[in-house]
């Protein structure tokens, strides 16, 4: 509640905040082959630049329906994509997926 006593307005998710989550969760995956302090962008590639595995994405897709909800469906993000885009996937376009689907749940 506001000081006015009105509810304020829910704010509409802002991709820096993704951003710091899923950097937030990559690390974790990353912390078991002990690369956690690598630097995460939105231009880290997956596959190229943090090598993760399909087993790795599998545990990614978990973390991000645990912290967001079933709204950010990664199986069905990925399957609408085509191969080279899944091999050259970036941080930026999950980011981005996500912001989507938040943003689209609150309107």
């Amino acid at each position: 509640m506001t000081i006015s006593g009105q509810t304020p307005a829910v704010s509409v998710v802002d991709a820096r905040t993704v951003l710091a989550d899923i950097a937030r969760m990559l690390r974790a995956v990353l912390d078991e082959y002990g690369l956690d302090d690598i630097e995460i962008t939105m231009e880290t590639r997956f596959t190229e630049d943090l090598e993760l595995e399909s087993i790795d994405l599998v545990t990614l897709a978990g973390s991000l329906e645990a912290h967001y909800g079933r709204q950010v469906n990664f199986a069905a993000f990925v399957a609408d994509l085509e191969l080279d885009e899944i091999i050259g996937l970036t941080v930026g376009r999950l980011v981005e997926h996500v912001v989507r689907c938040l943003n689209a749940e609150r309107n």
